[in-house]
């Protein structure tokens, strides 16, 4: 294990991530808010740690294999939320626990979406465009930007995108070289901030808020900078808005790229993944609509539609953004959305969950084996699109299913055991390991209310449900050190 090498890169990161420090303290002094002092702070820890972590080992050079890169995303993730909650932990007012904005910080960092905040539109505008700028950064992952700006990483480049976007189809590269992959998908990334931007402006958000909501959006995060979340503009049109963005960052980002290189949307409409995704979201609508409309739950049938198209992408993709107190609607839907937060969005997207393809391979190997039973001496082999899968990729998402069950099951006993209720720490769990947000019962608002023991495990669900659970689990693993 190349630990010399890995503290420098460690280093180097974090001095790269002090840079983040820097938006907000403008935005301080844009606004005059006086809350850039703890973001002073932070960049100035962050950069003396980064450098004393980096110059002595400046020197230490060694290919990364796959080990040294699943150890290195691990730790800058827990690195990196460590440092993004300085400026939270320095804050006088509110004043936050340590287990407050460590929480804070690592959700917004998930791109969760949870908050123990409240009165979130009367805290300072530094503090609130940090949040929204730190789902920013989380959603396309800070590892993928960091390959593509620090070259240095080299070889290594590889084994760090793969530890950062685990699943069925992680060793396709987009473009020969990893940097160029990043580059491209950032650029991508910010093509779709700026365009979401600018068509909440022209609906009708101030500037300010445009920008915080299309970095949550496109993050598919789910921060916003009031209380009621969306439901604060009262706008279908930007509900609307939100909801198509939604589905756009919750699709595979390759398939973006494809798309924009060959000026065809053919990529799209050929990705059974994506038909999936699509039907799952029409399903979900449908349902939602029908046993609202059934309820009377609203005035007429737009509202209705608004609210059912609304809150159905927004809990399916894992954004968790509110127009209403969806908590509140009949039971079943409340427990159908946050059951379909357990797919999520697609792989390679910004989405959280267990992404589309994974349970759409479940749901092909079942239709297998109940068809083996009918013929046992047949052969089937399970195609994605026109391209029949090899039995180990089926075996890896059988693999990833039973250790993300096995996962949800300790913490969801873990959430228990401090005292939660079965229905808060059930959709806690579930909210939090699928990078969703909100969820039900003592938490269908916000985190601030449940003790620190439940916060400090809520956190290691995130950091399990943003590394895709495998990242983060092979460490616990003796045959990874031993290797």
């Amino acid at each position: 294990m190349q630990f010399l090498t890995i503290i420098k890169i460690l280093g180097q990161l974090v001095v790269l991530f002090s840079i983040t420090m820097v938006p907000p303290a403008l935005v301080s002094l844009l606004y005059k808010d006086g809350g850039g002092v703890p973001f002073v702070l932070a960049f100035i820890i962050s950069i003396v740690i980064g450098l004393a972590a980096y110059y002595p080992n400046r020197y230490q050079k060694g290919d990364l294999k796959a080990r040294e890169g699943f150890l290195i995303v691990v730790l800058f993730w827990l690195v990196l939320g460590s440092f993004a909650s300085l400026p939270l932990i320095f804050l006088q007012e509110p004043n936050l626990s340590l287990a407050d904005a460590v929480f804070e910080a690592f959700s917004g960092l998930t791109t969760t979406g949870a908050t123990v905040l409240t009165g979130i539109e009367y805290l300072p505008k530094s503090i609130l465009f940090y949040r929204q700028q730190l789902q920013w950064l989380g959603g396309m992952g800070i590892i993928v930007l960091a390959v593509a700006v620090l070259p240095m990483l080299g070889v290594g480049g590889m084994q760090l995108y793969r530890a950062e976007t685990p699943g069925p189809v992680k060793d396709s590269k987009m473009t020969p070289r990893i940097a160029d992959t990043a580059k491209h998908l950032w650029y991508i990334y910010v093509t779709l901030t700026a365009a979401c931007t600018v068509a909440y402006w022209a609906a009708g958000m101030g500037w300010f808020d445009a920008i915080c909501h299309a970095f949550a959006t496109i993050a598919i995060g789910g921060f916003s900078t009031y209380d009621a979340s969306m439901g604060h503009f009262d706008s279908p049109l930007i509900n609307f808005i939100c909801v198509v963005f939604l589905l756009i960052a919750a699709v595979n980002f390759s398939l973006h790229y494809a798309a924009v290189a060959s000026r065809s949307v053919k990529a799209y409409l050929r990705d059974p993944e994506f038909k999936v995704f699509l039907l799952i979201q029409a399903v979900l609508v449908i349902i939602c609509f029908a046993v609202l409309s059934s309820n009377h739950v609203y005035a007429d049938g737009d509202e209705t539609l608004d609210q059912a198209l609304f809150q159905a992408v927004s809990i399916s993709t894992t954004a968790g953004f509110a127009t209403d107190n969806f908590s509140a609607w009949p039971l079943f839907l409340p427990i159908l959305l946050i059951f379909s937060s357990f797919i999520g969005g697609c792989a390679g997207s910004t989405g959280g969950g267990m992404k589309v393809v994974r349970v759409f391979l479940l749901y092909l190997q079942g239709i297998r084996e109940l068809n083996r039973l009918v013929h046992p001496r047949a052969i089937y082999s399970i195609k994605l699109g026109r391209k029949a899968l090899p039995d180990k990729v089926v075996e890896a998402v059988w693999g990833f299913f039973s250790a993300y069950a096995l996962v949800f099951v300790i913490i969801m006993l873990a959430l228990l055991a401090t005292g939660l209720d079965n229905i808060t720490a059930f959709s806690a769990t579930a909210a939090c390991l699928n990078n969703l947000g909100p969820g039900l019962g003592d938490v269908a608002s916000h985190y601030g209310d449940i003790s620190d023991a439940a916060k400090w495990i809520l956190t290691l669900a995130m950091v399990f449900g943003r590394l895709e659970i495998f990242t983060l689990l092979v460490l616990f693993t003796p045959t990874f050190w031993r290797g």
